[in-house]
């Protein structure tokens, strides 16, 4: 079995070719990325960078400021909208695709399915978002299955709780004393009654909640703490049956969002069902709270949790020189007996790009941490698109403005994805050198985790323990550790330090037992799997085996 390595892409920004965006520019100003754009050509790219599960986010339709009544889409108010493309996040039909991602908009679930099909072919999986919170203000579905209803069409709407209810109603509050309520519209936004905000706001929402959706009831009576799961909640069963209509499309696993926020008791009810009707589909869960992780991955069914709350923040803070590489051990020990479950990365649409000035400034920092980010373990690793060609994110988009990020919320077009792509070849022609190097460490990295039979299933040991003479070896800067398996034993070392590094490493002798290795006096030949060069190892505990680094870099040894 591979190991997971995803691809987050979102296709409003992948295949979006204009060099003159404006800020806050309309679509017809802007331009947008197609389903279509995502070519046999561009996957190819993509598989090639050792990625076997592509993440395509925002393709279920959600709010926008562009206009599509013309098809029986009905119209957003503006003032429930964030930029002019909308949030990915404010799902305004959760049966349908998102029209701003069709050629031709009447075929945009056909456009999608075609995608499907072409990732499939190119030999890679597909990952979409599932949304379980909160909907668009503006929901109303136009392609729901017969038999199935919107949300809120038979809640009691004078109760701010009611078991079967979809929503939370607060009465004659009004909407966002903090939001220009009219916003370009003829009229101002108007919600009587209001309902509660995705984000737990029991009131009138500010410009800093997140106005722009409707929290979803999923049995938790907010106000007195009561959880009423029993009769099933309509909510759960309309979740679960949007969960089934997805992954009979083709799609083979769900990135489901801020799960936490949702009852654990959902998910253990619903995601059983549907890896039983669907063999293989894998759950992704966004969570930021540690204490419950296990309760995610025993009872709610997870197969894999975010790990931002631990290794994301530690390498970040080593990164920046905040905190000691050390501190990776100690990180790395919480989360010990779940570490197959845990999804590394070091970039995903919410965080600051690593290039960013409000990070590291330059996307080579990030080599010594994405090779421990992968190399560490089993766990599947997530790479964002651009991340690998060194993306800077400091764009001033318009809703979003130079925030470090990629924006999600506005038409535009991604610099370095965009001379990726040149003329549809996806080659190296329009990329500079540091981007074709950073592209081709990526890679090597990446097909790696495949390759190697101790990446893809070897054991993990922590040597930073038996490293403790600073003389010899920097332990705030540098962290190191062993992969093995069967047939073969990987020494890492990797150096979080802006200057090249000399470190001597020991191997204790526990390792060699661990391993079953055997001691010697004879040099071996051994080989730095990321550039191939070889070198000679004396494979001995009373021995250091020298090693040089690359700032702010890493070496992977292949010693046996």
């Amino acid at each position: 079995m591979s190991r997971i390595i995803v691809y987050q892409l979102l296709p409003r920004l992948f295949g979006n070719s204009n060099a003159n965006c404006v800020a806050g520019g309309t679509i017809e100003q802007n331009g947008c990325g197609k389903f279509n754009d995502i070519t046999p050509k561009a996957l190819r790219a993509i598989r090639n960078l050792g990625i076997t599960h592509v993440w395509y986010t925002g393709v279920i339709e959600h709010t926008t400021r562009t206009d599509y009544s013309q098809y029986g889409i009905e119209s957003t108010h503006p003032a429930t909208v964030k930029g002019e493309a909308g949030s990915p996040y404010a799902i305004k039909d959760y049966y349908d695709n998102d029209p701003d991602l069709a050629v031709n908009v009447e075929k945009r679930r056909e456009e999608f399915r075609a995608l499907i099909e072409r990732t499939h072919k190119a030999g890679m999986k597909v990952i979409m978002d599932f949304i379980p919170n909160h909907v668009a203000r503006h929901y109303k579905s136009d392609n729901r299955p017969e038999g199935t209803y919107d949300f809120g069409e038979f809640d009691d709407k004078n109760a701010f709780f009611v078991g079967h209810n979809n929503f939370y109603y607060l009465g004659e509050q009004s909407y966002g004393c903090n939001i220009d309520a009219t916003d370009c519209a003829t009229g101002p936004y108007d919600e009587n009654p209001l309902r509660a905000t995705g984000n737990d706001c029991f009131g009138s929402p500010s410009r800093n909640d997140w106005y722009d959706t409707v929290k979803l009831n999923y049995g938790i009576d907010y106000r007195s703490g009561n959880r009423q799961f029993s009769p099933v909640p309509n909510t759960w069963v309309k979740m679960l049956k949007i969960l089934q209509y997805w992954a009979a499309q083709g799609v083979d696993g769900f990135r489901c969002d801020m799960i936490e926020m949702t009852p654990v008791e959902f998910w253990q009810w619903a995601v059983p069902k549907i890896k039983e009707q669907h063999k293989g589909i894998i759950f992704i869960g966004e969570i930021y709270q540690p204490h419950i992780y296990r309760t995610f991955i025993k009872d709610g069914c997870f197969d894999y949790l975010y790990d931002k709350v631990g290794l994301y923040d530690t390498l970040k803070g080593v990164m920046s020189g905040q905190t000691s590489a050390d501190n990776i051990t100690c990180t790395l020990q919480q989360t010990a007996d779940i570490r197959e479950n845990m999804l590394t990365f070091l970039e995903n649409h919410d965080e600051q790009r690593i290039a960013s000035d409000f990070f590291a400034a330059k996307a080579e920092r990030a080599l010594a941490a994405a090779i421990v980010s992968v190399a560490i373990g089993k766990q599947p690793f997530m790479l964002y698109a651009g991340q690998e060609l060194g993306e800077r994110g400091m764009d001033k988009e318009g809703y979003s403005g130079v925030d470090g990020r990629t924006t999600i919320f506005d038409y535009w077009s991604v610099d370095t994805l965009r001379r990726w792509k040149g003329d549809g070849s996806y080659n190296t022609a329009n990329l500079t050198a540091e981007e074709q190097a950073l592209q081709a460490f990526y890679a090597k990295l990446l097909n790696l985790a495949n390759s190697s039979e101790a990446l893809k299933e070897g054991e993990f040991y922590d040597l930073q323990y038996a490293n403790r003479d600073y003389e010899a070896y920097d332990y705030t800067h540098q962290y190191s550790f062993l992969r093995g398996s069967k047939n073969e034993l990987l020494l890492t070392v990797t150096n979080f330090s802006n200057t090249a590094r000399e470190c001597k490493v020991t191997i204790p002798e526990e390792a060699y037992a661990y391993f079953g290795l055997s001691s010697s006096n004879k040099k071996s030949e051994a080989i730095e799997l990321l550039s191939g060069e070889k070198m000679e190892i004396l494979l001995n505990p009373a021995e250091k085996i020298s090693v040089k680094i690359e700032a702010n870099s890493g070496v992977i040894i292949k010693i046996v």
